[in-house]
Formats: C-alpha cells, structure tokens, sequence
C-alpha cells in the first residue's frame, strides 16, 4: 500500500508538473546511485583520459586536480540536487531553466539548456564508448606491441559496442534496476582489486614526495601553471554525468528525495572511489615517457603490463576496467535516450513526434534509443579525419553538460532564488554560496576544455569540441527560427502557487491533502470578498 500510494503521489505531482506519467516507477535510490556512478565510471574514465594528465603536469595534476574537481562537482551536484528536489521530472535540467525563468525567457532559456543537455548526454555515451572501444583494442597491443588499430578498426569496434549497448537498453530495461545495484559492486570490487594487485606485484614504487609533489608540464607546451588547468579534463571529464540521472525521475519512487540524494552521494562515492584507485596508480607509475609513447593514446593496459610483469596479469586487470566500461556504456545510453524522450515531448527536436513514444511492450522509448544510437554512430566518424577526435568528445560532452547544469542554477541566483525556497533537499543559508562556486567553475570550464591538451597544434592534434559544439549550436540555431520560434512554448510550467503546493505533495502528504489545502485557501478567499462586498 504505502508503494501504491508513494507511487500515486509521485504521477500526481509530475501531473502538476505538466506531464502524464507514462513509464514504470521500478527503480530506487540505490539503483539510480548505482546508474550515476556505473556513468562516472570513476576507475575507467580516469583511466581512459590518464594521458591528458600525464602530459599536463602528471602527479600534481592527477592527484590534487581531482580533489579539486571533486569539492566543486559536490557543489554542482549539491545545486542541482536541490532543484531536482522541487521538479523532479525525466527533462531534468532542460525543465527546470523554464521554472525558474520568468514566463517571458522561459521558452528560449529552456530551449537553449535543453540543447545543451542533449548533445550533452549524446557525446558522453559517445566518448563513454569510443574510448571503450580504443582500449579493447589496446588490449591487443598486450602481446604484440607493433600493432597499431587503424581508424576504421577502432570506428568498427565502437559501433559494435553501441549497438551492444542498445540491446540491452531495448530487451533488458526491466533489469536495470538490478544491473545499476550490480555496477557499484563492480566499481568498488575492481578498485580494491587493482589497488592490492599492484602495490603487492610493482618492483618499482615511488616515494610520497613524488607521489603528492611531482609536477612537469613540460610536454604540453603550455605554461606550468596554465597546464595544470588544462590537464583537469581528466578529472572533470570522469565527474561529469552525475546530472544526467535525474532523467530518470519519472522511474524512481519518491523521486523529490531519492534521486537528490543519489546525485550528491553518487559524487561524494565517486570522489573517494578515485582517490583510492589513483593512489596505487601514483605510487606504481612507470616513467612516464613510456607511457605517452603509446600510439593507440591508451597507456592503462600497458601501465599493468610493466606492473604486473606479464600480459595476462596486464590483461586481467584490464578486463575489470572494461567491465566498468560496460556498465558505463549502458547506463550512459539509458540517460542520453531519456533526455531525447522528454526533450521531443515538448516539441523541441525535429521528427519529435517520433522520438516521444513510448514502446508499450518494452516500456522504454524505442526510437529515442535508437536515435541516440545512430548519432553517436555518425559522429565517431570524425575519428577518420582526426586521431585526437576522443578528445573533442570528451571536451564537448563535459561543456554541454557542464553548461546545462549551470544555466538553471545561474538563473536561480539571478531571480534571488525564490523557487527553491521549499526545497526538500534545501542548502539553507550555504545556497548562495555553492551556486555561486559552482557557475564560476562551469565558465572555467568551459573556455579550459576547448583548448589543446599541448603545443604546438596541429590539424591532427587539434581539440574540436568547439567544432562540434559550434556544428550543434548552429543545428539549434536554424530549428529555433523554422520552427521552434513559432510552435515551441517550453515545457508546460503551472502556477507558481499551484506548484508550491505540489511541494507539499511531494514532501510526504497525501494528494487529498494538497487538494484540501487548495479548496481552504480557495474558501477563504471566497469569505474574504464577502466580507469586503458587505463593508461596501
């Protein structure tokens, strides 16, 4: 009963919110925990990007930057956690611009962050995934170290991946509950796993010193100090997918306060998780000119390989990463296809009418699946003209979703904060404070991770994200005036007091409870004019 009735709230208050309630709530707190940690993937994505951070700076970068990185995403997450508490619903950050704007800008503001969101969510499954595929590959290289993947091999291997993964969104979504508890098991039996192996099997161990103090830039081109900044992708890149769960707030019980607390514990879990993982690393590093040597820009396998001593314990090792990597690759495509679903209900991406609908026999959004998937197909063909092309995923992905993050909170600041102020999962009198760290970073971020990871640049080595950023905005752009300026008038935002009393609904009282506290206000409005007519 209490579920039933946990269940019939949360459907009427999204209901208030503008939307039907249209698939299962099957998932809990600890799944979608598990969905936002299995997308961080702290272990792999570290691992994946190491060669950014070994280039700029090394130890200082690695170490410190991710302690960095980590107290500002609590921040963001913290931010956001709080307004997903007041409107939790599947458009997530994209509705949540329109709420907080007034009624004028709410239709372009949200159209705007919704953008961001999407290509957001898209190219973070991509370079989830693409860098999966490159280290599958890499594996190779174990026991023939002269092979080279050429770009179709790699193109090949990632497009197998995704329709994997596609798969298993499609005809396994009734089993994503458990697969996202699975995932944390995972994460932190690999961590465990790698940090006993490696300490216990490493002839060579750096000192402390060298561990917590080593910084050299050199390789980068850049100057020391700006180096630092610019190596940070690894570490914001990895801490970045946090927000892409409130998607899945119209699936989850008691959404205005499970998936607040598994965004900010997911980060919090993630932040430890990779302290304990970069530590082993640290202290086993090989000489890192070693490691940037490798031409497939993938040096974990071959970091295990020397460590280890032998391919197969390399490989051992590996396979744990790539395991994290699945279910990454998974819950990555799970939030990117229900962004795309709730961004075509309202209208706002071409063909919406196709994207919206909802597969009744599967429960999923089969064609936001599948348009999710085809995308991200097509864009990992920039791999061909470019082999830095991993890198303007990731550079792209963490500024869209870091931007769309921000635009919500940047606008909650500006209106003084006045529609969180019932927040169930309020920050208090720290609100202003966090939001503000939060905005500042997401600028940072913005202009570091468009720059090239080192000089001098070439058409190879290139960072495009802003290409690709620019090529999505100008899409946005030309939709915007052919149709969206005329036919897109935002998500269907209520009254603001109709929306505070759905706080009350969401906080824990009944849906009849809400309606009474209407239907009194209602009386005494009523017997308020009498009184007034009367004394006239």
């Amino acid at each position: 009963m209490g579920k039933h009735n946990a269940n019939k709230n949360a459907d009427a208050a999204l209901a208030r919110l503008g939307y039907q309630a249209e698939l299962p709530r099957n998932l809990s707190m600890l799944s979608v925990m598990g969905l936002s940690m299995a997308i961080i993937a702290t272990p792999f994505g570290l691992s994946a990007t190491l060669s950014l951070a070994l280039i700029d700076g090394q130890c200082v970068t690695i170490f410190w930057g991710w302690l960095l990185v980590t107290l500002i995403s609590i921040a963001i997450a913290a931010s956001l956690a709080e307004v997903c508490s007041c409107y939790p619903t599947a458009g997530g950050v994209y509705y949540w611009s329109a709420i907080l704007s007034t009624k004028k800008w709410a239709p372009l503001v949200s159209f705007v962050d919704g953008w961001l969101t999407l290509v957001g969510n898209w190219t973070c499954t991509l370079s989830i995934n693409f860098s999966g595929a490159q280290m599958i590959l890499s594996a190779i290289t174990l026991w023939n170290e002269e092979y080279v993947p050429t770009a179709w091999q790699t193109i090949l291997m990632f497009w197998a991946v995704m329709i994997l993964h596609a798969l298993v969104n499609v005809f396994c979504s009734k089993y994503l509950d458990l697969i996202n508890k699975v995932a944390m098991y995972w994460i932190a039996t690999t961590v465990i796993v790698i940090l006993v192996v490696t300490l216990s099997m490493a002839d060579h161990k750096n000192d402390a010193a060298y561990v917590f103090g080593h910084y050299d830039a050199s390789a980068s081109g850049w100057p020391a100090g700006w180096a630092f900044f610019v190596g940070l992708l690894q570490a914001a890149y990895t801490l970045t997918g946090y927000g892409m769960v409130a998607a899945l707030s119209e699936e989850v019980q008691n959404p205005h306060i499970e998936v607040p607390k598994a965004i900010v514990l997911s980060v919090v879990g993630a932040g430890i998780t990779g302290i304990v993982y970069l530590l082993p690393i640290l202290f086993v590093l090989p000489p890192v000119e070693i490691l940037l040597a490798v031409k497939n820009g993938q040096p974990i396998g071959l970091l295990f390989k020397i460590v280890t001593g032998s391919a197969g314990g390399g490989f051992g090792l590996l396979f744990l990463l790539l395991g994290v990597w699945m279910f990454a690759g998974v819950g990555a495509l799970t939030a990117s296809s229900r962004c795309t679903y709730a961004f075509a209900r309202d209208g706002a991406i071409p063909g919406h009418h196709l994207w919206r609908q909802v597969h009744k026999g599967l429960d999923v959004p089969l064609l936001a699946v599948l348009l999710s998937t085809v995308v991200d197909c097509l864009l990992a063909l920039i791999y061909l003209g470019s082999s830095a092309a991993f890198n303007s995923f990731t550079g792209v992905a963490t500024i869209c979703l870091s931007a769309s993050y921000g635009l919500p909170i940047l606008v909650s600041v500006v209106r003084g904060r006045n529609m969180v102020l019932d927040a169930p999962f309020s920050l208090g009198k720290f609100g202003y404070t966090i939001n503000i760290v939060a905005v500042v970073w997401i600028i940072l971020a913005t202009v570091l991770f468009c720059m090239p990871t080192a000089l001098p640049v070439s058409a190879s080595s290139m960072n495009y994200a802003s290409v690709v950023f620019t090529f999505f905005a100008l899409v946005s752009v030309v939709w915007y005036f052919v149709y969206a300026r005329k036919h897109f008038k935002g998500p269907p935002v209520g009254d603001t007091e109709e929306l505070k009393s759905t706080l009350k609904v969401m906080n824990g009282e009944s849906l009849e409870a809400g309606i009474e506290d209407q239907l009194k206000k209602q009386n005494t409005e009523a017997k308020l004019a009498d009184v007034s007519a009367t004394g006239e």
